[in-house]
C-alpha cells in the first residue's frame, strides 16, 4: 500500500490518528525518536468521551479490562476532610472515568494498529519538510527521504511541525515545579479515589500539597508535589517551552516519603517505586491547528496544566477529527476545504481547555460551573460543540434536545431483525462512515428515495438505518424504537432525518425530512 500520510509521533495521538487513517483504508507511516516506547504514567486519566471514541475504533474492551475506575475525589486541608467529590454521571452516558497509565494506552492502541497492518518505526525522527500545492516532501532522521498527500505531527510539546509551520505558541509557565512519583502506599484510604491535600501555614500560605491518583493495582497512585530544593525543576528549552520531564536527576524514595510525612491525613509507607521524574507545566496554543497539508495534535498544538485529565483525551479527539477529513481528501471525495475545518473546530476547544484547566488548577476543578452536573460532563468532555462549524447545519428550530454540533447521545433498547436482544444505537455507528438515521413512524417510502439520494451525494460512504416505533416492511435496514429511547434522546416528534458524522457529532437533523436538505449538508463534506 501507498503511503499517503505521514504521522510524527507515536503517543496515543499519533497512534490513534494512524487506526483511524488505516481503518479507512489509507497508508500511512508512523515514526517516532524514541527507539523504545516510554514506561511512565504520564497522562492517566480517560474520558467517558473518549471511551466513546475507543469503541468506534475497536479497543474499548482492552481498555476497560486494564483500567481502573475513577470514583471521586477527597480533598483534606491540614489533616482534615474539608471535601468530597463524587464522580457520578447521569444514565444516558454510557461510560464512566478510566485511569490507565499513558504506555498501557499507547500498548493498547499499538496493538490495535498492528491489527489493521501498521506498524511504528522507531528511532526515525522528523528533521523538517517542505509542502507544495500537491504533496509534503518530509526529511527524515536517518537521511532519507519521504513524499506524502498530508503530514499529521503527533510529536508534543517540542513540536518540528509546529515550529516549521512557523505557528506561534502563546502562554506562559507555572513558576513551581513539580515531582512525579508512580508508588504504592499502605493508607485506608478509599480505593478509587484521587487524594487531593493540602496545608496552609500559620501567616496563611500554602506551604505544601499533594496530589494522588489511583492507577490500576494494590494502593498504587501518581503522586504529584512541589519539588524540594535539592531536586531543581527543568528550565525552559531551547525552543523556550518550560514544559515536561526533566532529564536530571529524578526523585527518590526518601523524597516522596517526605512529603507523606508532612502531609499525609494518616501516617503511610510509600514502597515499590516504578517511576519518577521532575517537571515544569506551561499553557499555550498554536494561532492555527495547521496550514496547507501540515497539521498538528495534541501536545503540539496545546499545552496546559494536568488538572482534570484533559491533555490527552482533547489530543485524541483532536487526532480522531483531522483523520477522517485527511481519509475523505486522500481518496479523492472530499469537499474543497474540509481538511482546513480541523482547526475552526478544534481550535475553540483547545482555547477552551487551556483556560478552564489554568482556571482549575488555581480555584479548584468546576470552578464558575453552574450546577455538579455541567461540571461532570464538562470534564467528561461530552459538551464539546462545533455549532459554528462551516460543516455543520443550522439548528433544528423544532429540537428540543441535541442540535447540530453536538455530541449524538446512545440510546439502549432497540432491536433489529436476527438479534435476539436490545442493542444501542452506538452499536449503530462503529464503521468508519457518516450515519444517516431516518426515523418514519408510518410508512417509509418517501424515506428510502431518501437514502438513496443521500448514498449517491456521500459516494456511497453512509449507512443508513430507518428508525421506527414498530416493526415495518423496508428495503433499508430497520431498527425498531420500541421502547422510545431514541426518540426521546433526540427529541423525534415524526418523520425526520440526522446526519452523524464519523467522530460521533450530530451534523444535520431535519423534521419533516427532505431529500434537498440532507443532499446540501452532505455537500458540505462531500465532493
Amino acid at each position: 500500500m501507498d503511503v499517503e500520510v505521514l504521522v510524527a509521533g507515536a503517543g496515543p495521538i499519533g497512534l490513534t490518528a494512524a487506526i483511524e487513517l488505516r481503518r479507512r483504508g489509507i497508508g500511512c507511516r508512523v515514526i517516532d525518536p524514541l527507539t523504545e516506547p516510554p514506561q511512565y504514567a504520564k497522562a492517566v486519566g480517560i474520558q467517558p468521551r473518549t471511551l466513546e471514541v475507543f469503541e468506534n475504533i475497536g479497543v474499548l474492551h482492552a481498555v476497560l479490562d486494564a483500567a481502573i475506575m475513577m470514583r471521586g475525589q477527597i480533598m483534606f486541608q491540614n489533616g482534615s476532610e474539608v471535601g468530597r467529590i463524587e464522580l457520578s454521571l447521569p444514565a444516558d452516558v454510557p461510560y464512566g472515568f478510566a485511569m490507565l497509565p499513558q504506555y498501557e494506552t499507547e500498548r493498547i492502541l499499538r496493538e490495535r494498529l498492528a491489527e489493521l497492518g501498521g506498524t511504528v518505526e522507531r528511532g526515525v525522527a522528523l528533521a523538517g519538510f517542505t509542502q507544495d500545492a500537491d504533496a509534503v516532501t518530509a526529511t527524515l532522521s536517518d537521511g532519507t527521504s519521504q513524499r506524502v498527500q498530508y503530514l499529521i505531527g503527533g510529536d508534543g510539546a517540542h513540536s518540528v511541525v509546529r515550529k516549521q509551520l512557523g505557528l506561534t505558541f502563546e502562554g506562559d509557565a507555572f513558576a513551581e515545579g513539580y515531582m512525579l512519583g508512580d508508588v504504592e502506599v499502605d493508607w485506608s484510604l478509599p480505593s478509587g479515589y484521587g487524594i487531593r491535600i493540602s496545608h496552609t501555614a500559620d501567616d496563611g500560605s500554602q506551604d505544601g500539597i499533594l496530589v494522588a491518583i489511583p492507577l490500576p493495582g494494590r494502593r498504587r497512585y501518581r503522586m504529584s508535589m512541589l519539588v524540594p530544593p535539592e531536586l531543581s525543576a527543568p528550565d525552559a528549552g531551547a525552543d523556550g517551552i518550560a514544559h515536561g520531564f526533566a532529564g536530571g536527576a529524578a526523585p527518590e524514595l526518601r523524597h516522596i516519603q517526605a512529603v507523606l510525612d508532612q502531609l499525609s491525613p494518616e501516617p503511610t509507607t510509600a514502597s515499590n517505586l516504578r517511576w519518577s521524574s521532575v517537571f515544569r507545566i506551561s499553557h499555550r496554543i498554536v494561532d492555527a491547528y495547521g496550514r496547507g497539508r501540515v497539521f498538528a495534535a495534541g501536545d503540539a498544538a496545546h499545552i496546559h496544566p494536568p488538572t482534570g485529565a484533559q491533555g490527552m483525551n482533547t489530543g485524541i479527539q483532536d487526532a480522531q477529527n483531522i483523520a477522517w477529513k485527511v481519509a475523505l481528501a486522500v481518496r479523492g471525495v472530499a469537499a474543497p476545504g474540509l481538511t482546513d475545518t480541523y482547526d475552526a473546530e478544534r481550535r475553540p476547544v483547545g482555547e477552551e481547555v487551556v483556560g478552564r484547566t489554568v482556571r482549575s488548577a488555581r480555584e479548584g476543578i468546576g470552578a464558575g460551573e453552574t450546577s455538579v452536573e455541567t461540571a461532570m460532563r464538562r470534564q467528561a468532555q461530552l459538551l464539546i460543540s462545533y455549532a459554528d462549524s462551516p460543516l455543520i447545519s443550522e439548528a433544528d428550530a423544532s429540537a428540543t434536545t441535541v442540535q447540530p454540533g453536538e455530541r449524538a447521545p446512545d440510546a439502549r433498547g432497540l432491536t433489529r431483525d436476527m438479534v435476539a436482544y436490545p442493542v444501542r444505537l452506538f452499536e449503530l455507528f462503529s464503521g468508519v462512515n457518516h450515519t444517516l438515521l431516518l426515523y418514519a413512524d408510518g410508512s417509509p417510502d418517501e424515506m428510502e428515495d431518501l437514502a438513496e439520494a443521500a448514498t449517491a451525494a456521500a459516494h456511497g460512504l453512509l449507512d443508513v438505518y430507518l428508525l421506527s416505533p414498530g416493526p415495518v416492511e423496508s428495503v433499508l435496514t430497520v431498527v425498531v424504537d420500541a421502547e422510545g429511547e431514541f426518540a426521546k434522546a433526540y427529541g423525534i416528534d415524526g418523520p425526520s432525518a440526522l446526519v452523524i458524522r464519523p467522530d460521533g457529532y450530530l451534523g444535520h437533523r431535519e423534521s419533516p425530512a427532505t431529500v434537498e436538505g440532507v443532499v446540501a449538508h452532505l455537500k458540505k463534506t462531500f465532493a
